[in-house]
């Protein structure tokens, strides 16, 4: 199994639960814009190891999802800044540039030191 990305939780803006009627969540690293801190988890800025594509599989600590599709701005940002929108839609088709969008395997919980990985087997 290949590690593409690996993250760990560090904090969790007031505001997430907003997000997940909408089956998604966000990632966002310590340079978080003020008025976005609340509705993100936060997250170090780590480099990508290779590329992220659909097939690969989105592990939140146990929990897999297969990824369906990638926004073609989401391993720039999420290499850059830390941010992403993780989308839980299962849509194969990008509707937001920044999004990883992954099959709908239900919310995860996420807390602080929760573990995100992109992986490829």
């Amino acid at each position: 199994m290949k590690k593409i990305y690996e993250n760990e939780v560090k904090g969790i803006g007031s505001c997430v639960d907003e997000f997940k009627e909408g089956n998604m969540f966000i990632l966002f690293g310590d340079n978080a814009p003020e008025e976005l801190r609340d509705y993100c988890y936060s997250v170090s800025v780590n480099p990508i190891n290779g590329e992220i594509k659909a097939g690969q599989i989105l592990r939140v600590d146990e929990k897999e999802y297969k990824i369906t599709a990638v926004g073609p701005e989401a391993p720039v940002t999420l290499a850059g800044l830390g941010h992403c929108t993780i989308n839980l839609s299962g849509s194969t088709t990008v509707e937001l540039p920044g999004t990883i969008y992954v099959e709908n395997n239900g919310m995860p919980e996420i807390t602080v030191g929760t573990k995100v990985q992109i992986v490829e087997r």
